[in-house]
């Protein structure tokens, strides 16, 4: 059994950051381990393969369990390769609106406000051309809208416009509001992640080990201390012992399971599966949120979508839909091609809405299936339990049927099913509102951040009830963020980052 400063659990977004920041120092040893594989493969970093990774052995596959708001099991993809679901996901680099973050503040995660949280977005990124107030110099990633914009979603952007919205020059400058062009991970015309950008770049540093398919099964903790974790790889069990620090960053899923595996939990829980309760935290696993995305709504054209009008980025337009949200509600936009559910039969010319809900009240949970670690949690987001979702998603399919009325798109002829699904009413248009449900793959607060008893972890994302160990991935999220999650997962590990290094001196 060897022995490092820190174990960090899960090479994933956040993951890739505290291990190359960490190591930074060279009198700390830090050894990553990652349950996934080498990212280093052409559909990883084709950034148009994108979807063809859901469902691969890139992808951990797992699936809720099935959903009353919605009558269907679904999918829940979980990267399992380097860089985690930043190696799997449609690259899109969208922070959050600032209001996000001082909710989070608001709710007891002292430090996390907006203006807190700004500096370690900065230090991620290099954007040279960006206001310097909002945007970062020299750092590892490069963010940028993706190539020229096309005619489709120009005149998606220009639909937005006409019913009143405003042009975003920059999406991540704070605000969020409006329609523009969204940054994208894509570098050289490769996918960038946390592992091509942050880890791949310094593992020939002699105090940093990095060992894949190696899988987590237990932390070990004595006397309320986190000492190290044990661990199977290649079907060979290891241990390692931790001096300082082990840092959790397997996301919303990985992270609460192996705090449950261990007895950090609700008593009663692990001890109906046989597992030793060692802190009593009944919140570790509740607090699940996820973005609804609807899939399948399209616009059946009478011509082909030519390949010069599909290029390009995606326009992204957010919505607050009314005084009382902090921040935007929705999240829509385009893309070219027919992204439609299982169910469902292919438009031969055609293009796709993204309706998404970024507010979700309802709440669900990752439990444990089994004292096994090698079975997969049940993970239940809760979809659709709370009303206000459900309107919040019609409230969306009628504000993009306001942009197909606008008559943006009627140089490509046909009809859209925005205007279809607007036809029915009452128990009728809500029954294929829950049809279309899907995840956008944005799992979140599981482990929830916050400075009151019951919080999974503090503001400096130490675990209650056991010192020497810390969360820091997505799961710490007291609310999920009005957007996209990767870019925020990024910031909390630069955070967690010098969060640690502040231990150190």
């Amino acid at each position: 059994m060897s022995t490092f400063d820190y174990v960090v659990v899960g090479g994933g977004s956040a993951g890739c950051v505290v291990a190359a920041r960490l190591s930074e120092n060279p009198g700390v040893s830090v050894l990553l381990l990652e349950a996934g594989g080498d990212e280093r493969r052409p559909d990883v970093e084709r950034p148009d393969a994108w979807s063809t990774l859901l469902g691969s052995e890139a992808d951990w596959a797992y699936e809720t369990v099935r959903q009353p708001g919605t009558g269907r099991i679904h999918p829940a993809p979980r990267g399992r390769v380097l860089g985690g679901s930043g190696s799997i996901n449609c690259m899109a680099h969208l922070r959050g609106h600032r209001l996000d973050f001082d909710e989070w503040a608001g709710l007891g995660a002292k430090g996390w406000a907006y203006d807190d949280v700004l500096p370690y977005f900065k230090r991620s990124e290099d954007v040279p051309l960006g206001d310097p107030a909002h945007r970062g110099r020299g750092g590892p990633l490069h963010p940028r809208p993706d190539g020229k914009p096309g005619a489709l979603g120009t005149a998606y952007l220009e639909g937005a416009v006409r019913l009143g919205h405003q042009v975003a020059d920059d999406l991540n400058a704070g605000e969020m509001l409006g329609v523009g062009w969204a940054d994208a991970l894509v570098h050289h015309g490769r996918r960038e992640s946390t592992a091509s950008a942050y880890l791949r770049p310094v593992m020939g540093r002699p105090n940093l080990t990095v060992l894949t398919h190696t899988m987590v099964r237990r932390l070990t903790i004595e006397a309320g201390r986190c000492t190290g974790v044990e661990y199977v790889r290649d079907g060979v069990p290891g241990r390692a012992a931790v001096a300082a620090e082990v840092v959790l960053c397997g996301g919303a899923v990985a992270s609460p399971q192996l705090l449950l595996l261990s007895g950090i939990g609700p008593a009663d829980e692990l001890a109906e599966l046989g597992l030793p309760p060692v802190v009593d935290l009944p919140e570790v696993g509740r607090n699940l949120a996820d973005h609804v995305l609807m899939a399948g709504i399209r616009y059946r054209a009478t011509r082909p979508i030519r390949a010069s009008e599909a290029e390009g980025g995606v326009p992204t337009l957010f919505v607050r839909t009314g005084p009382s949200e902090l921040g935007p509600d929705l999240q829509l936009s385009v893309m070219a091609g027919d992204y439609r559910m299982p169910w469902q039969q292919p438009v031969e010319n055609g293009f796709t809405f993204l309706i998404g809900h970024m507010r979700p009240h309802s709440r669900g949970s990752v439990r444990l299936a089994s004292a096994d670690p090698t079975v997969p949690p049940l993970i239940d987001p809760a979809y659709l339990r709370e009303r206000h979702d459900l309107d919040q998603l019609i409230e969306a399919v009628e504000e993009t049927d306001r942009i197909v009325r606008s008559g943006v798109f009627e140089e490509w002829g046909g009809v859209s099913e925005t205007s279809l699904m607007l036809r029915k009413e009452g128990a009728e248009l809500e029954h294929a509102v829950r049809s279309t449900v899907s995840s956008y793959f944005h799992l979140s607060g599981t482990c929830r951040m916050g400075s009151d008893p019951d919080a999974v972890v503090d503001p400096r994302l130490r675990v209650n009830g056991v010192t020497g160990l810390r969360v820091a991935d997505a799961s710490v999220m007291p609310t999920v963020v009005s957007c996209n999650t990767n870019a925020a997962t990024v910031m909390i590990g630069e955070k967690a980052a010098e969060l640690l290094r502040d231990r150190d001196t």
